[in-house]
């Protein structure tokens, strides 16, 4: 059973109901929707929070749905695939029991789990949401840290004049699915205590439960700290350098002690972007103290289990502090860990003896981690070009940055309707560890039952819609007439478009109203209806956001568009869940390369809906003529005239391919193409871009080659990386003197023989590889490793090193270089040295 604030008794048919109101990766998915809508079909469809509902209807209520048989047995069917899904040893435990990996911990400012837990603003808490319901899924043994926010992010209201209004309601605890966590010590709630300026601030810690995966939650609104500090974590990413500062050192240092308090020994520490990398500190100065060794020695041995997961696309987008903000608070790590305070904020810096630079926590990151990703291909290349200047002289490609693409966790996002698609082939109860779907075809699913769902998909989001577009203009207190009129808004059988993501001025939201009078033909066609549902926030400190906003809520609210053009005010999970079900065509149009991944218009592909996208994040690996439309020449290009080019791209593609691609039906009114499209989406992406292909990928690729390369660093109180930190000072000490002499090249059997003279005067030779680059090409190495042979007479630590290098290329496309050389060293991770032959 989950501990709880307090135990309400319930009628025993209803036994086990509040552990499924408690459980996020249960409380909210197919498998148990149905039996809060049962309950109380009014709250469940305005908060989607079970555990409000439980506490909040009546004795009454519960006693008569103890007696309806109907609620009974979809509660004991969802508490069924619980508990399966709970003893169930899962993908992990069947392939990666025996690996060293143990334990993750996923450190992250937001996450997007359940709007009953409203404590994410957009795609990066959504992702991490997904993140740690896929480790239940596939039994990874990861851990959340995070932070419980006594407002989180502000909820939207469209004004009458079409202006984006904020909101900030108060997150009660006793209303949201978490529990406190008892102190193993004393008993008592659970509180760490971080060290400030002058003070000790205390940290309340929650719980909330996501599968067999425990999100654990600071919050510093304790009424033992002061009023300021009271307020650290009273709203998601908090303006003002000081307090957004402190809410990262919240999250790093004070996720990192409540790891210790509860005794939890950790692999992996996996930061879902920088804001969390004060962890990498606080990581460190714990091992300093528990092996007695030098804070950098500890650096060297706790490294390579850190994991760092980076989502920002321009430079721009990375958390930078004033060095005399970040000062007084490094002031107090580095008397305890007994190093120069510049030397520790050096850290987090390009130069680290430029004591005027700004703190960066993605450099902080970086130096402080021994694997780094970026959240898809394109990004990881873009990524590789943001974090060369910490690699100077390495050429972009070994910038020390990988990628795992992201993925959306399908259980979460799929409709009732594409639930009962998917198991009519086969089992799709959570989606664990299978590399395959059986696909789609019309022996198993014939083209008319594949448009009927779609069919009955878009109803259910246009009904939907009317409901929540009535809710809204209540709210304004719009006429009478004007309300009667929502009821009947939308076409369930017209195409539908849906564009839904924060309004930020790269994401070009209003690109499809660059010509308004061109959209206005292709939306009000009678003969070929076409229709758009909008949603999105602007941060409420971006006014040229808040404009774009009112921009499409004013087109919205033209009388002539009323019918087919509707602005749904808060963009939510419930509203995205709604959205992702039943439109046809999912657009995005950013500016590459400024959308990382782009995760919205995965979420469609488990229901059939197709997308039309820039070919950036995500799409630019996924697109294929055959399942969507792209716009853009997969370029980049920053000039305003070419936003023209691609509205102009986007409004033929409607006109020409999309519009009549959807009206082009036979006599019994299917539209076979349409139908094909779909269906080869479906079975093409969906688990490709799901989630659980994209943790699995982290746990091979990342984790357990993290917590191997830990463990090995850890043992013998850090015995390797005691070795590790003096050979990597041997390296700076001797570095400068390197040089090389002749370089012979001759034609030997197909290829190149290389022969090149290095001198390594202060350099152990062990300690370096030299080495022979190229510019990469298809299919051919960039690296060849030289061979040591004879020293060269009459030289000091001289040697001819020798390759044969079979290759397409000339030899003058090879560069002698180089390079660190350790075993255990991650290069140039974590040692940035390299001498070219000029």
């Amino acid at each position: 059973m989950i501990e709880r604030l307090s135990q309400r008794p319930l009628p025993e048919a209803l036994s086990g109901l509040d552990d499924l109101a408690l459980d996020l990766r249960w409380s909210g998915s197919q498998a148990t929707d149905k039996v809060w809508e049962l309950l109380d079909a009014d709250a469940w469809e305005r908060t989607r929070n079970p555990w409000l509902i439980l506490q909040n209807v009546s004795d009454a209520r519960l006693m008569e749905a103890a007696r309806d048989t109907t609620l009974i047995e979809e509660m004991k069917a969802g508490l069924e695939v619980r508990r399966r899904n709970l003893d169930d040893a899962g993908w992990f435990g069947e392939r990666h029991a025996d690996s060293p990996l143990k334990s993750v911990a996923y450190f992250c400012m937001e996450f997007g789990l359940s709007e009953a837990l409203p404590i994410y603003s957009g795609g990066l808490g959504i992702l991490a949401g997904d993140h740690l319901k896929t480790a239940s899924d596939l039994g990874v043994p990861v851990i959340g840290i995070g932070i419980l926010y006594q407002q989180g992010y502000f909820r939207q209201i469209i004004g009458a004049d079409g202006w984006q209004i904020e909101a900030l309601p108060y997150n009660d605890p006793t209303s949201l699915p978490v529990t406190p966590v008892k102190d193993p010590k004393n008993g008592g709630w659970l509180r760490v205590k971080v060290r400030l300026p002058g003070r000790t601030v205390l940290l309340r810690v929650w719980r909330a439960q996501v599968g067999r995966v425990n999100l654990y939650l600071l919050d510093s609104n304790d009424p033992l700290n002061n009023p300021w500090d009271r307020a650290i974590t009273s709203a998601l990413y908090a303006a003002g350098q000081d307090r957004r500062l402190i809410q990262e050192i919240v999250l790093g240092v004070g996720g990192w002690h409540v790891l210790e308090e509860l005794g939890i020994d950790v692999d992996v520490c996996h930061l879902n972007e920088g804001h969390a990398a004060f962890v990498v500190l606080a990581r460190a100065r714990a091992f300093k103290e528990k092996h007695g060794v030098t804070f950098q020695q500890a650096l060297w041995a706790t490294r390579p289990g850190n994991v760092f997961t980076t989502h920002t696309p321009v430079a721009a987008g990375f958390d930078r502090f004033d060095p005399n903000i970040v000062r007084q608070y490094a002031q107090q790590l580095s008397n305890l860990i007994e190093v120069p305070v510049e030397e520790l904020m050096g850290i987090g810096r390009q130069h680290p003896d430029d004591h005027d630079e700004f703190i960066n926590m993605a450099y902080l990151a970086m130096h402080g981690a021994g694997f780094v990703n970026g959240v898809s291909e394109l990004h990881g290349l873009v990524s590789r070009s943001l974090f060369a200047g910490l690699y100077p002289r390495w050429p972009v490609d070994e910038v020390p940055v990988t990628h795992v693409t992201n993925g959306v966790h399908v259980p979460s996002w799929d409709s009732q309707e594409a639930h009962m698609i998917w198991g009519r082939i086969c089992d799709n109860e959570s989606w664990r560890g299978e590399e395959e779907r059986p696909p789609l075809t019309e022996e198993r699913l014939s083209d008319v039952d594949l448009w009927e769902f779609r069919a009955r998909s878009r109803r259910e989001l246009v009904e939907y819609v009317r409901r929540r577009l009535e809710r809204q203009l209540l709210t304004l207190g719009a006429p009478h007439e004007l309300i009667e009129r929502s009821e009947h808004v939308l076409d369930p059988n017209a195409l539908t478009l849906g564009f839904a993501r924060r309004f930020a001025t790269y994401k070009r939201p209003n690109l499809l109203l660059r010509d308004v009078a061109r959209l206005e033909r292709i939306l009000l066609s009678t003969e070929r209806p076409v229709q758009l549902i909008v949603a999105g926030k602007a941060h409420p400190a971006d006014h040229q956001g808040k404009l774009l906003v009112q921009e499409m809520a004013r087109f919205a609210m033209r009388p002539e568009m009323f019918d087919r053009v509707v602005f749904l005010a808060d963009y939510d999970m419930a509203l995205t869940q709604h959205l992702v079900a039943g439109v046809d065509v999912w657009i995005n149009n950013p500016r590459r390369p400024w959308e990382a991944s782009g995760t919205s218009g995965m979420k469609v592909l488990v229901n059939g809906g197709l997308n039309l996208s820039e070919l950036d994040g995500w799409w630019a690996e996924a697109y294929d003529p055959e399942i969507g439309w792209a716009l853009g020449d997969g370029q980049e290009h920053e000039e305003a005239e070419w936003d023209g080019v691609e509205a102009d791209q986007l409004y033929r593609l409607l006109e020409e391919e999309i519009v009549p691609e959807f009206y082009d039906c036979d006599k019994a009114g299917v539209p076979h193409a349409w139908v094909h499209r779909v269906r080869e989406s479906m079975c093409r992406l969906t688990y490709r871009f799901s989630s659980h292909r994209m943790l699995e990928e982290y746990v091979e690729k990342l984790y357990i080659p993290a917590a191997s390369a830990y463990r090995k660093r850890a043992d013998n109180n850090g015995k390797l990386a005691v070795e590790l930190e003096a050979w990597h000072e041997r390296l700076e000490q001797g570095w400068k003197g390197l040089r090389f002499g002749n370089v012979h090249v001759s034609e030997e059997k197909g290829g190149w023989r290389f022969d090149v003279h290095a001198y390594l005067p202060d350099i152990e030779p062990d300690d370096v590889a030299v080495e022979l680059y190229a510019d990469p090409i298809e299919g051919e190495p960039s690296v060849y490793r030289l061979e040591r042979g004879e020293p060269i007479t009459g030289s000091i630590n001289g040697y001819i090193y020798t390759a044969l290098v079979q290759s397409s290329r000339c030899p003058d496309r090879f560069t002698p270089r180089i390079v660190p050389h350790h075993a255990d060293a991650l290069v140039p991770q974590e040692a940035t040295m390299i001498t070219w032959q000029k």
